[in-house]
């Protein structure tokens, strides 16, 4: 019988999500993250077909040459740059993805702005310790908004910072003056954008030319009292040097929910560093965008099986 490994389970939900039973195969569900290579081997060894959660475990060409077994590998989402397409094809394996709504993860971030302007965080903590009211909060009506990528997510980021009463400025690399204005926003060169917004947030793919885009002259040129939110990728954002900034009080804070290692390390200076709102990689992560996942991964391994794969993904 075909075995189907789901990883990557952290909330333990993926079995009630979709109706695995249909496929008449075993599936097993893990809810740990495994980053040692032997052990995931180990783990993954008998196993035609493996689920991926998007940017959780890598399938770089080493681990794949190491599972003769595998045959397809379904990703949510239908980019997932953990994922060598490339080498899983060169090793005869088939690599299908899902749909995957941005709305969830422009919601966070936009939570995330909110909930730096009122440091909800903080006064939250008072209250459970048996305190009470202990900063000032600021408004976002009337602050200006600034948006380091204007696709999708970063669309729908300037419709909530229109609602809100926001200024809304934008750049990107090709970001044109009439796309911008066609969502509301304005077109600003990154050095202008960085200087004037309030709130910075980021909406970018992981490339070559994103990472380290944030890095520490980037973040010299934003307000003392300005905020950086990154829902987008860890390695955009040159981590030592967020921690440098925010010791030196160049910026007010940073919401933060992706990171250069995940599950963000235990010990990770990051964790004790008080202007910091940190969330653990939870952008996409809500019910109904996990049942759009599992359920169409489950239609991807029923394609599969029956010799018609489906949502195939290219190199």
């Amino acid at each position: 019988m075909v075995r189907v490994a789901v990883l990557d389970d952290y909330q333990k939900v993926a079995a009630g999500l979709a109706d695995w039973a249909s496929l008449g195969v075993q599936v097993d569900f893990f809810d740990d993250h495994v980053a040692d290579a032997d052990l995931l081997v180990e783990r993954l060894a008998p196993y035609e077909v493996v689920v991926a959660m998007r940017e959780r475990t890598p399938f770089r060409a080493d681990l794949i040459g190491r599972l003769p077994s595998l045959r397809l590998l379904v990703t949510t989402g239908m980019k997932n740059a953990a994922v060598d397409i490339a080498a899983a094809n060169a090793a005869g394996v088939t690599v299908c993805g899902t749909g995957s709504p941005v709305h969830a993860t422009a919601e966070l971030a936009f939570g995330l702005v909110l909930a730096m302007a009122r440091g909800l965080v903080t006064e939250a903590g008072s209250v459970v310790s048996g305190g009470w009211q202990i900063g000032l909060g600021r408004d976002v009506r009337g602050a200006t908004l600034g948006l380091i990528g204007l696709g999708r997510l970063g669309a729908q980021m300037a419709g909530f910072g229109m609602a809100f009463g926001m200024n809304v400025i934008a750049w990107s690399e090709n970001l044109t003056a009439e796309r911008a204005e066609a969502v509301g926003a304005r077109a600003v060169s990154k050095t202008q954008l960085l200087g004037d917004a309030d709130f910075v947030s980021i909406h970018l793919r992981l490339a070559d030319r994103t990472i380290g885009l944030i890095g520490s002259d980037e973040l010299a040129d934003m307000k003392p009292d300005a905020y950086l939110v990154n829902t987008s990728r860890g390695p955009i954002v040159d981590e030592a040097a967020l921690l440098g900034a925010l010791r030196a009080g160049e910026i007010a804070g940073a919401a933060i929910d992706v990171f250069e290692i995940e599950p963000l390390p235990v010990d990770h200076p990051f964790r004790s560093e008080p202007r910091l709102v940190l969330t653990p990689h939870i952008g996409y992560v809500t019910r109904e965008t996990y049942e759009i996942f599992f359920t169409e991964a489950v239609e991807d391994i029923a394609a599969w099986l029956a010799g018609s794969p489906v949502r195939v993904l290219a190199p």
